[in-house]
């Protein structure tokens, strides 16, 4: 029964979340859309009054499941989001000018967190396969990259934003375009460096859970394309000095084939990781 009641509660602090995610939404859209720079305090404010509500849910589930929130939709959708929020508020927090980013980030957190919230909410219990540090490395380090990845997005579609309508005083405060286009380029390097990890841990555990490191299920064939398709944009970052709209693009594309990776493939196709995401 109090377990029941706990997971009434960590529902409601779910949805108190959502509420401030989405006036965060609200706040950013409004800046950028009508040039208003003060109201990006806000938007701050609200994404970081939501992360509490957020954080005490996954509290509770934790608390209650006796594992981390990674074993159904619900939870990894709702950890995915949590993890992008703590890392757009530190960096936001030591990077002010990236904030106006939060256009992007927060939308999509709470878009995951809702889609969450109509998925089954019920407990898992962590199977004798899915254990191990290497599995917790896995999971933490394909949270980073997902954060990494969402801020250099919501730094190149402000870079877009900014160089089509590129006047007026809110558009001046924003960092140049020589700026963002620096910024995206750099956390997408650490979100490379993240996914990287986050391979080489999962073909560690998928040795120790089922006797082998690669064995082309479709999430791990899916990684491997995002992997090398977000090498080819380091790649031509680097070496053939792609910059500017070309590189935004790129990465637009990039980030549509990790969120098939990462949000449709494991919900839709059968494999050997289907477990850990019904």
């Amino acid at each position: 029964m109090a377990d029941i009641l706990s997971l009434k509660s960590e529902v409601i602090f779910h949805w108190i979340a959502v509420g401030f995610y989405i006036m965060s939404t609200v706040a950013f859209a409004y800046s950028v859309s009508f040039k208003k720079h003060n109201a990006l305090k806000h938007g701050v404010f609200f994404t970081l009054t939501g992360l509490i509500p957020h954080s005490i849910a996954l509290g509770i589930r934790w608390n209650i499941a006796g594992h981390g929130p990674y074993m159904a939709k619900y939870e990894v959708l709702s950890s995915n989001a949590w993890m992008v929020i703590l890392m757009f508020l530190l960096i936001g927090w030591n990077i002010p000018k990236i904030r106006s980013a939060g256009v992007v980030v927060v939308p999509l957190c709470f878009l995951m967190m809702t889609i969450g919230l109509f998925t089954n909410p019920e407990i898992r219990k962590l199977s004798p396969s899915l254990s191990g540090i290497w599995l917790v490395i896995h999971i933490l380090f394909n949270k980073l990259a997902v954060g990494a990845i969402l801020i250099s997005l919501g730094a190149s579609v402000l870079y877009l934003i900014k160089k089509g309508r590129a006047r007026g005083e809110f558009f001046d405060k924003l960092p140049s375009l020589e700026v963002l286009d620096e910024y995206s380029y750099k956390f997408i390097g650490f979100g490379f460096i993240f996914w990287s990890i986050t391979v080489v841990a999962g073909s560690i555990w998928a040795n120790q859970a089922w006797g082998r490191y690669w064995g082309w299920d479709p999430i791990e064939t899916w990684s491997l394309i995002t992997w090398l398709l977000y090498g080819l944009y380091l790649h031509l970052r680097y070496f053939f000095k792609w910059q500017g709209s070309k590189s935004a693009w790129m990465l637009i594309v990039c980030f549509v084939f990790s969120v098939i990776t990462i949000f449709i493939i494991p919900f839709i196709i059968e494999s050997l990781h289907s477990q850990y995401f019904m």
